[in-house]
């Protein structure tokens, strides 16, 4: 009985693995190969106006230390997540707070705040292109007709990155503020009626004591995914400004798509890319470790 009871277990193991194998493959095929294959050009002086490459060693990520354009973009990058990333965090959190409790229009209310979730960013950034525009946009006309000149929303290095950010913190509203409803919903209401007893019966006391302690995990999710989101800027640099003007807005991935494709420098852009998912990658593992210690304590 035992041992057939292991060779049925054993059987189920192999299954197991057989119906996982497909998957692993096509992981690794799709995200692990190209990442090592990129590694590997990142040593290498390639590009795509000659035939073959050399093994240049390290050159590439010493080129990056005295690489002007790459401080730039870099310090671009993180201005950029420095604007954004509160807002994407606390503009949500601040809705599906209002929402919460709010049973008239709630669902009307959800959808439209998580249309621009389904919207096409490269769409929609030319509408706010228009809307942002200098001269005829309708941010300007209220602007001028409350009296103060007209702003250029998209051609001044001084607010460029801001406006960037406006049009990104827009596009994930809706998708974190789901996510934090979700955190909301689970939290027991005896929580609250507990609180209450101990004297925590005004709204901040209840957010404190109950609400922002529960929201740990959603918290440190919505943190982790808002920080990616704010380092892959690309699209809206790619569609608006083009990393313009004077490069007030070249973040980071512009910066390896640029050496990559329009100056075919695709060893030193492999560099710019491994060095960006280390970044990005520590980044990340920082504020989940930081978040996890919070939600620990």
């Amino acid at each position: 009985m035992r041992r057939a009871a292991e060779t049925l277990a054993h059987a189920q193991q192999r299954l197991a693995y057989a119906l996982a194998a497909p998957a692993a493959l096509l992981i690794l095929v799709i995200y692990l190969a190209p990442i090592l294959l990129v590694i590997l050009i990142s040593f290498t002086d390639f590009t795509l106006v000659r035939d073959g490459m050399s093994f240049v060693g390290l050159d590439n990520y010493r080129q990056m230390a005295t690489d002007e354009n790459f401080g730039n973009a870099l310090a671009n990058t993180f201005i950029y997540a420095a604007l954004f990333l509160p807002a994407a965090f606390i503009i949500p959190l601040l809705l599906a707070i209002l929402l919460q409790d709010r049973y008239r229009f709630r669902s009307i209310l959800e959808v439209l705040y998580f249309l621009p979730v389904t919207s096409t960013l490269a769409a929609m950034s030319l509408v706010w292109a228009a809307l942002m525009d200098s001269k005829q946009g309708v941010l300007n006309g209220m602007i001028t007709s409350l009296g103060f000149s007209p702003v250029n929303f998209l051609g001044d290095p001084d607010i460029v990155l801001f406006s960037l950010a406006i049009i990104s913190v827009w596009s994930i509203i809706g998708f974190n503020m789901v996510l934090f409803l979700a955190g909301l919903t689970a939290i027991p209401p005896t929580l609250y009626a507990a609180a209450a007893v101990d004297g925590a019966d005004g709204p901040l006391d209840r957010f404190f004591r109950v609400t922002w302690p529960m929201l740990g995990p959603t918290s440190t999710f919505v943190a982790v995914t808002s920080s990616i989101t704010a380092f892959k800027l690309f699209d809206t640099v790619a569609l608006l400004t083009q990393g313009g003007p004077d490069r007030a807005s070249e973040v980071y991935l512009f910066l390896a798509f640029s050496e990559g494709f329009e100056y075919f420098n695709m060893g030193y852009a492999a560099a710019l890319s491994f060095a960006f998912l280390l970044i990005v990658f520590l980044f990340a593992l920082f504020q989940a470790q930081f978040a996890d210690r919070r939600v620990r304590n």
